[in-house]
């Protein structure tokens, strides 16, 4: 989980949210819209909006079945890069493909966007580097979130590292 974000506060909200307070309601979405699409819009890229909507949609309908309140960021960042997977996989593919397609060395466009380079990778390894690189989360935990071993996230990740420094470099 990332430093900036407010456990304590989060849980009180979840606490006040299950009772039926509306605004803690409201405040918890606000809360959570940023978290939530930076890691859509990471990994699902242009549907990531799609993706983080409908990842809050299953939390407010979910969050009783939170057993504690304090693992909220987690237990959402797990929803949201589920639904932003599956919406990545659905509008583009495997995204494998792409790589073959990077721009000429030296192409403007390509040193200036990253998300292009992002859109080549596949969405498991834009997911690996969103949690590794993004979320600063170890290999193990990485391992956890997208129930794959810990030994598929360091390939995965090598990867995706690879391709992403090779599509940036040419």
């Amino acid at each position: 989980m990332s430093a900036d974000l407010p456990v304590d506060r989060a849980a009180d909200l979840v606490v006040a949210a299950r009772r039926g307070d509306t605004l803690a309601l409201a405040e918890l979405v606000d809360l959570l819209d940023p978290y939530v699409g930076r890691i859509c819009g990471s990994v699902a890229l242009d549907a990531g909006a799609d993706a983080a909507q409908d990842t809050l949609i299953i939390v407010l309908r979910r969050l009783g079945s939170l057993s504690d309140p304090r693992a909220l960021f987690g237990w959402v960042r797990t929803i949201a890069l589920r639904e932003a997977l599956r919406h990545a996989r659905s509008e583009r593919g495997s995204g494998d493909d792409r790589l073959a397609a990077v721009p000429a060395p030296g192409d403007p466009v390509l040193a200036a966007d990253i998300r292009d380079v992002l859109r080549r990778l596949s969405p498991v390894h834009r997911a690996v580097l969103v949690l590794r690189d993004l979320e600063g989360l170890d290999e193990e935990r990485v391992a956890e979130v997208l129930s794959v071993p810990t030994g598929t996230v360091k390939s995965r990740l090598h990867r995706a590292r690879a391709a992403f420094r090779k599509a940036w470099t040419s």
